[in-house]
């Protein structure tokens, strides 16, 4: 799926007008969402941006990086940046991934591709809002920061559902419980690469602003010098908090597999524990079964005294047990 925006350039406050992809004029932003073959291949015509710029972050395993192509009159390219980095996604209610994200930046045009919706592009609910597709390089910023913050934001959330369920297990531990901290720890797993891999890539970014080269392409306004800073504090913040989250999720984690040893061993010696008592009375009538002359065999009341003598012996045994603290 192609849309195509641009920012009314000569408007004060005058919003967005949707273009189609044929009628594509100067200072547009091309979105790409899950886009076919024969998308990417007119998209590349069209822009004169390589084929493998526009589909790098259709790989799902892509990590966050940063790629120039300079101009080639030979393959007819015009210059191009390509910021690939990952955002954070919310699928399901204790599951969370990430997913790259490919941004294109051109003389003329400012494209993004992505293999699904996701709440940091303009659009979604919370995306980024109060963007201009002439302002190339604070668009790009503006995308940055909101994944930075999307991420603190899921952070938080994970905290919360990790609290709920150190809460309910200490009530009861269920099968369900682990699977959700399961769930958990997997992402954190990955939000801590691809924060890692995004916090790289701004390093690098910020060197790609210096370079008077590059200057045509993505030009740092002093007005964006402050966005780009916190670009680079959000990331560090989000960093360190999925760091100490992990540890706790995996603390967590480590506890409950404790805890279940602990329950197993508990109930093993409580089972233990009644074998030996109930094996007394047992051992008792498997005694005065026998075949042969016994002890109060001719005795009007020896049943009752052999039933009493058992559990006689078994509560001494229990009270010996007990004193042991063995249950």
């Amino acid at each position: 799926m192609i849309s195509v925006l641009r920012t009314h350039m000569h408007q004060k406050n005058a919003g967005h007008e949707e273009l189609s992809l044929d009628a594509l004029r100067r200072g547009s932003w091309i979105n790409m969402i899950m886009p076919t073959r024969q998308e990417l291949e007119d998209v590349a015509r069209i822009t004169s941006v390589p084929l493998d710029f526009l589909s790098a972050a259709l790989d799902v395993e892509e990590s966050s990086r940063i790629d120039i192509e300079e101009m080639d009159e030979d393959t007819g390219y015009t210059s191009s940046l390509l910021v690939v980095i990952n955002i954070p996604t919310h699928p399901e209610s204790f599951s969370f991934d990430t997913i790259p994200l490919g941004i294109v930046i051109t003389e003329h045009y400012f494209i993004t591709v992505c293999l699904e919706a996701n709440p940091i592009l303009p659009g979604s609910a919370g995306g980024v809002s109060g963007f201009c597709t002439w302002k190339r390089t604070r668009f790009l910023l503006q995308i940055l920061y909101k994944t930075a913050v999307t991420y603190l934001q899921y952070l938080n959330e994970m905290n919360r559902m990790s609290d709920a369920i150190e809460k309910s297990m200490r009530k009861a531990m269920k099968n369900e419980e682990l699977f959700r901290l399961m769930d958990l720890q997997k992402g954190m797993t990955f939000f801590t690469g691809s924060i890692r891999s995004n916090r790289v890539a701004a390093d690098r970014l910020t060197r790609v602003f210096r370079n008077p080269q590059m200057q045509e392409l993505v030009k740092l306004r002093e007005e964006d010098e402050d966005l780009l800073e916190d670009v680079i504090v959000e990331h560090d913040q989000a960093y360190d908090m999925v760091r100490v989250y992990s540890d706790v999720l995996g603390g967590m984690m480590d506890a409950a597999a404790s805890i279940i040893s602990n329950n197993l061993n508990i109930v093993m010696k409580f089972l233990a524990v009644v074998t030996i008592i109930l094996s007394i009375p047992t051992l008792m009538s498997g005694l005065w079964g026998m075949n042969v002359g016994v002890p109060f065999a001719e005795h009007p009341y020896g049943f009752l005294i052999v039933a009493l003598i058992s559990v006689g012996v078994s509560a001494a045994a229990t009270l010996w047990l007990w004193w042991k603290k063995m249950f």
